[in-house]
């Protein structure tokens, strides 16, 4: 049974329980199980050896994580071939493709986490009550060390973008 928090998280003022450990800077990165697409699955460890910067996102197809999505994947271009940005939400594949076929993503790896919630439970961010990820920001280094950590209270709110690049910046 995995560790259950609350009084962290809210989604339009009303609680929630976030299902795993909370994660701290300094602690090694959780390897975990994403889907690529709907058959294919792999390890977060594939992106091993590059700065990782990793948006979390409950569904693509809201306002903010629409959003997000694209902020990354903008600032993407200036980070250069060191850093690698996924963004993780419980989407099916399928859905996550249409939706970057869509919104013209092509530099950020859009990758699910709705088969097992694998990610959501090893990095702290999995909301019990709707089974979609909290919105976060985790940047990890080469050695796979977190330097970076955001995790919302309000899982409306945006992340602060500037924080998160100027810590991938710090590191490449």
């Amino acid at each position: 049974m995995s560790q259950e928090r609350t009084g962290v998280a809210t989604i339009k003022g009303n609680p929630l329980t976030l299902i795993g450990p909370e994660l701290k800077v300094g602690d090694k990165a959780p390897d975990a199980t994403i889907n690529i697409n709907l058959v294919e699955q792999a390890q977060l460890s594939k992106y091993d050896g590059k700065v990782k910067l990793i948006s979390v996102v409950p569904s693509l197809d809201t306002g903010v994580c629409d959003a997000q999505t694209r902020r990354f994947n903008e600032e993407a271009a200036g980070l250069g071939d060191d850093v690698t940005i996924l963004t993780i939400s419980m989407d099916l594949p399928p859905a996550q493709a249409r939706w970057c076929g869509a919104a013209g993503i092509d530099k950020v790896i859009v990758v699910s986490d709705h088969n097992k919630a694998d990610f959501g439970e090893k990095y702290g961010v999995l909301v019990k009550e709707l089974r979609l990820d909290m919105r976060a920001v985790f940047v990890i280094d080469k050695s796979n060390t977190i330097q970076y950590i955001e995790v919302l209270k309000e899982l409306t709110d945006h992340p602060n973008y500037e924080s998160a690049l100027a810590a991938v910046k710090s590191l490449v």
